[in-house]
């Protein structure tokens, strides 16, 4: 149980260079720095962590590829990715959920799947994407999900039920639809889905603005295996499977931006916006390889929600820096072992 929950992002974090600079001032934490650092120093304490790698989503592999932008998402957003043009670069970093970089891919706590994407964009900037195979975040706010970690911290499975954690999820609906549905193991990385679940604002090239959330749709389609085919795959079979599949043919996923109706809200990545949401296609992400050197590229990557540019800004949801606070503690944390 204790895994299985404990999550924040896919993905890890940013460059340090970025994420360490300060984000108060007078040598006083702000609220975000101080919450952000508790969350961190609670994630520390959950079985599974360990030093060197990622608190979260510790277990990944890197591709390379490329996204090219549809003939839409120009009207949508001015970011220099969605004009029309040459495809530009992307690295992209599938991962397990859990803390465990030895994780089973068939452990029923080794959700949720993370996908992280850096756009290369022309001129030497970058942007980011960071998402998740669930529609829905676990809670609503960053205050939430300290009181999360500390349940699970607190959960000895020694003792007797009703444990913290189990009386957390209890009164949250969505946080326990969350733990639940990410017990399903995909059949690929290249067959499930993901979903930015935190609202960005879209702004084109007149001006317009539109708050949106990303999805990844996958081109193969999604499946997922039943109890029967889980316990037929190796412990490292993602991973296996998805290196199989590029040495014969390129990985798709469309990304799409859903747009809410008024009254939607944004603010809370909890709130699933309804199927039937406009979606605007703002093109294609094709994989073709694995990172040359893997291990140097694990080291290396760090993504950060906030690593935006010129056409996508930050909405009214406060989850993205809170995120990137704690992804600056956990870089640091990770670059020092």
């Amino acid at each position: 149980m204790k895994r299985c929950i404990r999550v924040f992002a896919a993905g890890g974090t940013m460059a340090a260079a970025l994420l360490l600079a300060p984000v108060s001032s007078g040598g006083q934490e702000s609220g975000t720095d101080d919450l952000a650092r508790q969350i961190f120093e609670t994630m520390l304490k959950v079985p599974g962590t360990r030093a060197g790698h990622r608190p979260v989503h510790a277990k990944g592999i890197v591709c390379q590829g490329t996204f090219e932008a549809s003939a839409a998402a120009g009207a949508l957003s001015r970011a220099a990715h969605f004009r029309p043009g040459p495809p530009v670069p992307v690295t992209v970093r599938f991962s397990d959920g859990a803390p465990d970089p030895a994780v089973a891919d068939t452990a029923p706590d080794a959700g949720p799947r993370g996908l992280a994407i850096r756009f290369d964009l022309p001129g030497g900037d970058a942007t980011d994407i960071v998402a998740m195979s669930h529609n829905g975040f676990v809670v609503g706010t960053g205050e939430e999900f300290l009181a999360l970690q500390q349940a699970i911290v607190a959960t000895d499975p020694a003792q007797p039920h009703p444990w913290p954690v189990e009386r957390f999820l209890a009164a949250r609906p969505r946080a326990m639809k969350f733990v639940q549905d990410n017990r399903a193991v995909p059949a690929s990385f290249a067959t499930e889905a993901f979903f930015g679940n935190d609202a960005f604002v879209f702004v084109n090239k007149d001006g317009a603005r539109r708050a949106g959330r990303y999805r990844l749709v996958p081109v193969a389609g999604t499946r997922h295996l039943d109890a029967a085919e889980t316990k037929s795959r190796s412990p490292d079979f993602l991973s296996d499977e998805l290196k199989a599949r590029l040495a014969t043919e390129p990985v798709r996923f469309r990304l799409v931006a859903q747009l809410p109706d008024p009254g939607d809200p944004t603010k809370d990545p909890s709130l699933v916006w309804r199927d039937d949401r406009k979606t605007v296609d703002l093109g294609t992400i094709s994989l073709t390889s694995v990172a040359a050197d893997p291990a140097t590229a694990e080291r290396r990557l760090a993504f950060d929600p906030t690593n935006l540019t010129d056409g996508i800004e930050l909405s009214d949801d406060p989850l993205p820096a809170l995120r990137s606070a704690v992804y600056a503690l956990s870089v640091k944390h990770r670059r020092a072992k």
